[in-house]
């Protein structure tokens, strides 16, 4: 596969994780100076030139070709989007993008529910995060991290037998 990494040049890359790994670590020289976002693009792109696009190869090159088409587009109404967005109420905003993440929060919680050995620190994760606790100066998701480890450990302790 050949793709445009985050510095501008074109290399050649076997598969989507050596793209990832090479985007990141573009992303991790750059970010002091500003460039935080360049691995987007690239996994986008492999994205549509991958097998999922089209099973014709050559025909790939389409899928790809609409992406960056919508890049240009989404750059070209991106200000007059955040113009509008910024008239509306908080509340409004934050309840549109709620509503749009039903179905990923949806999925990830019946993913995560699954497994009866994790259902009681799925939750309390999921929770604990949601909940915005702030202490420390730490964001709450560390917290629901440690509060699912920590429901996870004492779930699945058990005292050893005297031998």
């Amino acid at each position: 596969m050949l793709t445009r990494s985050g510095l501008g040049a074109f290399v050649a890359v076997k598969s989507a994780f050596t793209l990832v790994r090479l985007t990141g670590v573009a992303t991790l020289l750059l970010a002091p100076f500003g460039a935080f976002a360049l691995n987007l693009s690239p996994i986008t792109a492999a994205i549509w030139m991958g097998r999922e696009a089209h099973p014709d190869p050559g025909k790939r090159c389409v899928a790809a070709a609409a992406c960056g088409l919508l890049y240009c587009v989404a750059g070209l109404f991106g200000a007059a989007a955040t113009g509008v967005l910024t008239a509306f109420p908080r509340e409004l905003v934050v309840a549109i993008a709620g509503v749009a993440l039903l179905g990923s929060i949806g999925g990830g919680l019946a993913v995560a529910l699954k497994d009866n050995a994790q259902r009681e620190a799925a939750p309390i994760t999921f929770l604990v995060t949601l909940s915005g606790l702030s202490l420390a100066g730490i964001g709450s998701a560390f917290w629901g991290v440690v509060a699912g480890a920590l429901a996870l450990f004492v779930q699945q302790w058990r005292p050893r037998a005297p031998l």
